[in-house]
């Protein structure tokens, strides 16, 4: 799978400099991790987004933008929004928001 260098660049500018962030090469395409959990991600199919288990009823329900599937497997709490749904600045902010929540609640690593 390919990296997707404009995705990366919109995820870049919509988390700005954040105590904790850090970026790394996973699966494939391109991980943003807040205090060492991975918070998003960018790849050619689309943008990674972690909301938790549980939190993701209101994001299934937007246009472009399903449950994430791993191996036949539904990833729990994982979304990937095409690019329709990336492309359009409020469902973008909405969701990344959406994962700090998320992942600023969990235990640091």
């Amino acid at each position: 799978m390919a990296r997707d260098a404009g995705l990366e660049e919109l995820l870049r500018e919509e988390l700005g400099p954040r105590p904790g962030l850090s970026e790394k090469g996973m699966f494939g395409g391109w991980a943003f991790l807040l205090n060492g959990h991975l918070l998003c991600g960018a790849r050619e199919d689309g943008m990674l987004i972690r909301l938790g288990k549980g939190n993701d009823s209101w994001a299934v329900q937007q246009h472009d933008v399903n449950r994430m599937q791993m191996g036949g497997r539904t990833m729990q709490g994982w979304m990937r929004a095409g690019p329709e749904a990336y492309g359009n600045d409020m469902l973008r902010k909405r969701l990344l928001l959406a994962a700090l929540d998320f992942v600023e609640g969990l235990p640091p690593k």
